[in-house]
């Protein structure tokens, strides 16, 4: 089982995952090797220093207490007569930006998935067999053979796969293999026939999918609500193997200049896992949590309130709930049917007031709520939902979220602004979705989808961040996305839907102040203002004045939280 792996396994893991990030996240050695700023203040000077604030302005010069708190930010000469004594640090004009946030991603998700087969980008069956058999060779008898990432919009043939595929190359061990997006899942006959109950007939579950053969037996894909039946068997991850993993998803996270993120979905056991690795001193970002729905986790935070850790770098005072499923595995919830799939209007999870009941708990307890809507469909029934607890719990927390609001309809897109409901979206889902979008959707209603310029022109906020692991970790591409609406070939040549694209601006602060609004910390995070905290990053290109062209190879040459130097290339 994988909470038995060898030591060797493990070990051989680590080498590969290590490997695989080397290019990405610079020299070895943990974020929290690195030693803080000694000096009692510190100068940083010489510097472009964008500070993200709502005038936009600019500065040359910050300084910060051995705290992490900004005492001064502006020109050099006035702070060097204020602050004599404090140690400068010559930036050489370097670009600095606030420490950029990513307003929904899976941490813990992205642990995970670096100990399973590596799938995306792969663009045929055969390339993701290759790949599953150089991972199964590091795993012992007894283990799943577990991936993540494939996506069937990539392949010559766009239609699922089965189990006849697996079985092929994998006769006895369990196969599992989640899709991209993580609402559906593949598996081989071994896989199936653990599930807890049996899968044939013409039964379909709640909020869940069962495709089958004409036989009545399950082809091999299960999505959304149909995957808990084989994954309550999929054995669980070791904790050492989850503690290195973990600990490379924070080092992939800094590198890229990201120090903080919005953690949607997690359970209480993983806030402790983070909680732990805090009093380690081995967690070197920001994270704003989300319950794991309306279930035991909301419970225990309703009886013992928010969380709020000494630390600044962990909160959980937000509950994410479901609406619906996917686009690219037809599961989002459609007003009307799939233009590409005739009678499949994609699925619901919950009934309207079933929503309205975990919205009216969570708002009760004074939290906020966060959505997963990404049909029109879904997006209309949580919108409906939270203007109705809205008016029964008129002292909530408000800036409740959809996350991805990905598709909505001409008469919903102004109610975000209207009811101060935080659209929470991720740029590159567009730049990924496009090849295929309009054949899923149609030529109407794919204009009202991914359409954040609509938003912002009618008030609405937006929160930027990538879904990673189902998108790359890396911000700066959510950035190019944002601002171009291309892949980075550069295709389509004057983007997709151009008149939906973010100005450079709008696009970073939507991953630096904006996501910040969205999780209640502006007041300490998201810019560079006397009075917050010292997170920050320096690049080495200017992501203001580059060609946008370029935005996708800007690095990142430190990251630093706190006035805490926690990462440099």
């Amino acid at each position: 089982m994988i909470g038995k792996m060898t030591g060797k396994s493990i070990l051989f893991s680590l080498l590969l995952f290590g490997t695989a990030c080397s290019k990405e996240v610079g020299p070895p050695g943990t974020p929290a090797q690195i030693k803080p700023q000694q000096a009692g203040l510190t100068l940083i000077y010489n510097a472009q220093i964008y500070t993200m604030d709502r005038g936009f302005s600019t500065a040359d010069s910050m300084v910060f207490d051995q705290s992490g708190a900004l005492k001064f930010v502006g020109n050099e000469k006035p702070m060097r007569d204020r602050f004599p004594a404090a140690k400068p640090v010559d930036m050489g004009g370097k670009t600095i930006i606030p420490g950029l946030i990513d307003a929904h991603g899976h941490l813990y998700g992205l642990a995970v998935s670096l100990t399973q087969a590596q799938l995306q980008g792969t663009t045929s069956k055969q390339d993701i067999m290759r790949k599953l058999h150089e991972h199964e060779a590091n795993l012992s008898a007894g283990d799943w053979l577990l991936g993540r990432g494939w996506d069937q919009n990539d392949w010559p043939v766009q239609a699922f796969p089965s189990r006849a595929d697996l079985d092929r190359e994998f006769p006895d061990r369990p196969v599992w293999l989640r899709r991209i997006d993580g609402h559906a899942a593949w598996a081989n006959s071994a896989a199936l026939a653990m599930a807890d109950r049996d899968l044939s007939g013409d039964w379909q579950p709640k909020g869940g999918f069962i495709y089958r053969d004409e036989n009545g037996q399950a082809s091999g894909v299960l999505v959304d609500g149909a995957m808990a039946l084989v994954q309550k068997a999929v054995p669980e991850i070791s904790p050492a193997l989850l503690q290195a993993s973990l600990g490379l998803a924070l080092q992939r996270m800094v590198s890229l200049g990201l120090t903080g993120v919005h953690d949607p979905g997690i359970s209480r056991q993983v806030l402790d896992l983070y909680r732990q690795r805090i009093r380690d001193g081995q967690f070197p970002t920001r994270v704003y949590a989300m319950t794991d729905g309306a279930g035991k986790t909301l419970d225990w935070l309703c009886e013992n309130g928010a969380v709020s850790d000494p630390s600044g770098r962990l909160f959980m005072r937000s509950v994410k709930l479901y609406i619906d499923g996917a686009l690219g595995s037809r599961g989002a919830a459609l007003l009307a049917d799939y233009t590409d799939d005739p009678g499949n209007s994609g699925l619901l999870f919950v009934q309207a007031e079933e929503l309205e009941a975990m919205i009216d708990k969570a708002l009760a307890c004074g939290f906020q709520v966060g959505i997963h809507a990404i049909g029109d469909r879904g997006n209309r029934v949580a919108l409906d939902a939270l203007e109705a607890a809205i008016q029964r719990y008129p002292d909530n927390p408000g800036r409740h979220r959809i996350e991805h609001a990905q598709v909505l309809t001409r008469t919903d897109i102004p109610r975000f602004a209207q009811l101060g409901i935080i659209a929470s979206v991720q740029p590159t889902h567009a730049t990924s979705d496009m090849y295929w979008a309009e054949e899923r959707l149609g030529p109407e209603r794919v204009q009202y989808a991914y359409a954040w310029r609509s938003l912002l022109d009618t008030g609405a906020r937006l929160a930027l961040g990538s879904d990673f692991p189902v998108e790359q970790v890396n911000p700066m591409l959510g950035i190019y996305a944002a601002v171009t609406r291309q892949d980075i070939s550069g295709w389509p040549p004057g983007g997709w839907y151009p008149q939906q694209r973010l100005s450079r601006e709008e696009a970073v602060r939507g991953f630096t102040l904006d996501a910040a609004y969205a999780a209640f910390m502006e007041k300490s995070v998201g810019s560079l203002e006397p009075g917050k905290r010292a997170d920050f990053i320096v690049l080495d290109q200017d992501v203001m004045q580059v060609e946008a062209a370029d935005i996708p190879s800007i690095k990142v040459l430190q990251t630093w939280l706190d006035g805490e130097l926690v990462w440099q290339r």
